[in-house]
């Protein structure tokens, strides 16, 4: 609930998103609210980790993807230097590997960016009173997958090598591997990702969000 009390101090709120489209979006839905403030806007993950050490915002509104740092690096970065940042990660994707990076790195819920107005407003209340924000529909994703198996690092580089329509053997080369030492990575990420074949287990992973094009 918004308060009417001038004496309270609004809710500070840093907007971090490369699309000004959105910022303005963000802007407006946080317009005349008595109890929030938009103090500060960034285009890049590093202007706006620059913006949070000169503002120290109460909530900060991040997005995962941006060109120069994601989101997940830059909530790490920030929470390592100001551990007790509120941040709330706002994105258009849903995949439960971002999500769970971002929980991982430090972000106290997740929004996605077509839920706005009033239900931004609601979750930018929700973090700044140190509860976490993860609607329904994601909280039942990650639980979906809560119990899967991590891919190794060394599988996600062979995973990553597939889908650039790579063969084994110029993927072995690439990663100074065997051939076969590729086949068993690939047999082991089918296995973790339930996935019939390397093609589906790459479109797998983009849609779950474990590796970018």
């Amino acid at each position: 609930m918004s308060s009417n009390n001038p004496s309270v101090r609004p809710i500070r709120v840093l907007a971090i998103d490369d699309h000004p489209l959105l910022r303005e979006g963000i802007a407006a839905t946080l317009a005349g609210q008595p109890d929030m403030q938009l103090v500060a806007e960034a285009a890049s993950a590093r202007a706006g980790i620059e913006q949070f050490r000169l503002t120290r915002p109460d909530v900060t509104l991040m997005d995962l993807q941006m060109p120069d740092m994601n989101g997940i690096d830059a909530i790490r970065i920030i929470r390592e230097e100001f551990p007790d940042a509120r941040i709330l990660v706002l994105t258009t994707f849903q995949g439960d590997a971002q999500i769970t990076g971002a929980l991982r790195a430090g972000a106290c819920g997740f929004m996605l960016k077509d839920t706005m107005r009033k239900a931004l407003r609601d979750s930018i209340r929700t973090a700044h009173a140190g509860r976490r924000v993860i609607p329904p529909d994601v909280a039942t994703m990650l639980a979906e997958h809560l119990t899967d198996e991590l891919l190794s690092l060394r599988e996600l580089d062979v995973l990553r090598g597939a889908a650039q329509g790579n063969a084994n053997k110029r993927i072995a080369a690439d990663l100074g591997i065997s051939e076969d030492t590729v086949k068993a990575h690939m047999k082991n990420i089918l296995a973790k990702l339930g996935a019939n074949d390397r093609t589906h287990a790459v479109v797998t992973a983009v849609k779950r969000g474990i590796i970018e094009l």
